[in-house]
């Protein structure tokens, strides 16, 4: 009995991407549909290698086009193809060799923003991505001593080539001036050196480009907002309450550039006791995700008070390469599946990819 492909696209329909809220086959992640007696192979292609239940789904679509008369073995290969949150509609030119920028924010200083975008920025790489970070703090250019870079950026007699270190590349200040000397710059100046940072580099085809915002709502964002298009922004809060009051302020700034908020992460949310286990809530609990419930944007998650980050940021080796097993980096992974579903989510709203049938 010949096996038909429209069977075994109909049989797929029951598979579902729990993010997209729809199945494989109408989401178009079946390529090269190839069928020699009662064998059948295909790929599913989904929209990010941080998918979490990519194992789940490849065994979901095995099973199905199994039980279906005639099929006598079945091989899925799995990929992913990152697209573009936001493209030309925009308005905005998109950026060369750049699929997706993400802003990493905070409303106040010392929440650990910059931890995260790099350790977020090399969750992401792991995952199989490709990643790039530009440190938007100009005038406390902090992602070169947390990655351990000490480097002189040169060109291709074009454009700036990325520093690279973990699989990332990385722009900042910090690798064009003295470590102790200040930058003393008014606005007009930020803008024409974010201006470079993302026109004048040579991003070399990057799925998410991380950038390290300055703390509070202030010129940068706006400039990022003008510049570029930005499918959406993490906002890194504590849980107490001072920090949660000038969160919700950078959640409606983000919003009034029109950059959505691609969720909430509670950083410093707990501290384990490495003896005991015991968890405190040293700086309160809960208040991230209750903040992400009120104000209708995802949470993405808790990070953890814990040694190793501090260390591992002031050493130049991130917890995520220093310890990539620990239970604090399996959050961070965590935080980069939920970012990447975000982002997947929103470039949904353009074109699907076309299903591609092979006989």
């Amino acid at each position: 009995m010949s096996v038909e492909a429209s069977a075994v696209l109909e049989a797929l329909k029951v598979v579902r991407d729990p993010d997209l809220g729809r199945d494989i086959v109408t989401l178009g992640f079946i390529k090269d549909l190839a069928i020699d007696g009662g064998h059948v192979k295909f790929t599913v292609e989904l929209t990010t290698p941080a998918c979490p239940v990519k194992e789940q789904m490849r065994d979901q679509s095995r099973a199905a086009v199994m039980q279906l008369p005639g099929v006598s073995s079945v091989e899925v290969v799995m990929s992913a193809r990152v697209r573009e949150a936001v493209g030309g509609e925009s308005g905005k030119q998109p950026l060369p060799g750049v699929k997706n920028i993400i802003a990493v924010g905070a409303g106040k200083g010392g929440v650990g923003k910059t931890t995260v975008s790099v350790n977020l920025a090399i969750a992401l790489a792991k995952l199989g991505s490709r990643v790039g970070v530009i440190d938007g703090d100009i005038y406390g250019p902090n992602v070169p001593l947390m990655l351990g870079m000490k480097t002189q950026l040169v060109t291709d007699g074009q454009k700036i080539v990325p520093a690279e270190k973990y699989g990332l590349q990385v722009i900042s200040m910090g690798f064009l001036t003295q470590d102790d000397a200040p930058i003393i710059w008014r606005g007009p100046m930020l803008h024409s050196a974010l201006q470079q940072f993302f026109k004048e580099v040579k991003w070399a085809a990057l799925d998410y480009l991380i950038v390290d915002m300055p703390p509070g709502t202030g010129d940068v964002a706006l400039s990022l907002s003008q510049s570029v298009p930005v499918a959406g922004a993490i906002v890194v809060t504590t849980p107490q309450q001072v920090s949660l009051a000038d969160s919700r302020r950078a959640v409606a700034m983000y919003k009034k550039l029109n950059i959505p908020t691609l969720g909430i992460v509670e950083n410093m949310a707990y501290f384990a006791c490495p003896s005991c286990a015991h968890e405190s809530d040293i700086f309160g609990h809960g208040g991230g995700e209750t903040m992400a419930a009120e104000l209708q944007v995802p949470f993405l998650g808790r990070l953890p008070i814990y040694q190793p980050i501090r260390e591992g940021g002031d050493s130049g080796v991130p917890l995520m390469i220093g310890e990539p097993e620990s239970v604090a980096s399996r959050a961070f992974i965590a935080l980069a599946e939920r970012a990447a579903a975000q982002v997947s989510i929103a470039s949904f709203s353009r074109s699907t990819i076309p299903l591609t049938v092979v006989r």
